[in-house]
């Protein structure tokens, strides 16, 4: 592995030219897409694209700030009207299962009402059964009494018990013909951001659970094993997929369906599962999709599925380095502050440490007058000089502590470069 090359800046101008003395001093923005550093053609188009509900394709090196802009497009994006997802039990074929939409608040509601019916239902069962058992225990007692025989009482006795232990129990029919809430947006945020990254197919596109020994105890409803998929839980809001390169072939075409269609049934995903008889109707899954990725991982995006991405939205590649200038410089500072407020657990930085910062992002970058924005290995460092400094408990971090983290956060083969030359300069003083 080649060895980090250092760029020094001509001349005496000041790294910094707004007056401050630590981070703390530092004004951070509110919104995340602000937050961005160094990726602003990225966040011009991002910021169009939500507008518009259109998709992004975002590739680019790690730790340039790809899932930071899908989840800022949250801040940007049209909301459509928030809907509660119903199921209903089926009608002549109970392995489909009907779908229904409310707005938001109704289903629980609907649920709500569906439980106090069913209660009301049960109490008249049991009370009629209740009635049944006097009757017969009082018919029992007195054929008893007047026959003297005693087993009359003891078949009666018997009977009462048993249609007691009937009433007391829950009708497994009347549980499966209740609705099932599948999807709440009663709470939450109003335009969702789902991350669904790394997720097999049945936590994407949604699965029918396997329960061959009815562990909903006597029979579970069809309804009551379905699960919904990230798609669907994305609906109105973002679909944020990183490393697509993990998704295969065939999921990335049941995304494109999705994709296109704005809906997708759930069915089982296994073949062997006991619930890969079982369907849903469509369930709405309206999301703007925001795939991001490596340059060699475009390879294995399916060509329908980039197509559709290329017609109804953009592709951008994230920049890995921007210019040394004190604009940027300024950006570096800031991004130092957002970091000690993220982390909650180290202190500020100084004007010093500040710069040795930015030196360091000079030699990230790897070429003249830029400065770098892979800023995951950059806050890697600033996390480090931190908890050197509350190790030490000072309240600042100091610029001999970021000269000692600069070491702490060598990579393995940079460690590895140092340990042969400390051996080769042993070995030639032997």
């Amino acid at each position: 592995m080649a060895e980090r090359v250092w760029f020094q800046r001509a001349g005496e101008e000041e790294t910094f030219v707004t007056p401050w003395n630590t981070t703390a001093e530092i004004p951070l923005p509110e919104r995340l897409i602000d937050q961005v550093i160094g990726q602003d053609r990225a966040v011009e188009i991002v910021r169009l694209a939500a507008r518009q509900r259109r998709s992004v394709l975002l590739l680019g090196e790690p730790g340039t700030g790809k899932s930071m802009l899908g989840r800022a497009m949250t801040e940007w994006v049209s909301p459509l009207p928030p809907v509660d997802v119903l199921l209903f039990p089926g009608g002549q074929n109970r392995y489909t299962i009907p779908v229904r939409t409310v707005p938001a608040g109704e289903g629980s509601a609907a649920v709500r009402r569906a439980g106090k019916l069913g209660r009301q239902q049960r109490l008249a069962r049991r009370l009629l059964l209740g009635l049944l058992m006097v009757a017969i225990f009082v018919v029992a007692g007195f054929t008893s009494w007047k026959e003297k025989e005693p087993l009359y009482l003891a078949t009666g006795l018997s009977l009462a018990l048993f249609l007691f232990w009937l009433g007391s129990r829950r009708d497994p029919l009347q549980t499966a013909a209740e609705p099932r809430l599948l999807i709440d947006r009663s709470k939450g945020e109003p335009v969702p951001f789902v991350d669904a990254t790394g997720l097999h197919a049945g936590g994407l596109l949604g699965d029918v659970r396997h329960d061959p020994y009815q562990s909903g105890k006597w029979a579970a409803s069809p309804q009551s094993l379905v699960e919904p998929g990230a798609i669907h839980l994305a609906h109105g809001g973002v679909l944020f997929i990183d490393e697509l390169a993990t998704l295969d072939q065939e999921t990335q075409q049941r995304l494109l369906t999705a994709f296109q269609e704005k809906e997708l049934t759930i069915s089982g995903r296994q073949a062997g599962s006991s619930g890969s008889m079982v369907r849903t109707e469509p369930v709405p899954c309206d999301f703007v999709l925001v795939v991001a990725g490596n340059l060699p991982d475009l390879e294995k995006l399916h060509p329908a599925l980039r197509s559709r991405i290329r017609g109804y939205g953009y592709e951008i590649v994230m920049a890995d380095s921007m210019e040394d200038n004190p604009a940027n410089r300024e950006k570096l500072a800031r991004f130092i502050a957002q970091e000690v407020e993220k982390d909650g657990r180290i202190p500020h930085f100084t004007r010093e440490a500040a710069e040795m910062v930015v030196e360091h992002a000079r030699g990230l970058a790897g070429k003249p007058h830029s400065l770098t924005t892979r800023f995951r290995e950059l806050g890697g460092l600033v996390r480090a000089a931190g908890d050197v400094a509350a190790a030490e408990g000072e309240d600042l971090v100091l610029p001999v502590h970021v000269e000692k983290a600069m070491v702490m956060v060598w990579t393995v083969e940079e460690q590895l470069q140092t340990a042969k030359r400390t051996m080769r300069k042993a070995v030639g003083k032997e």
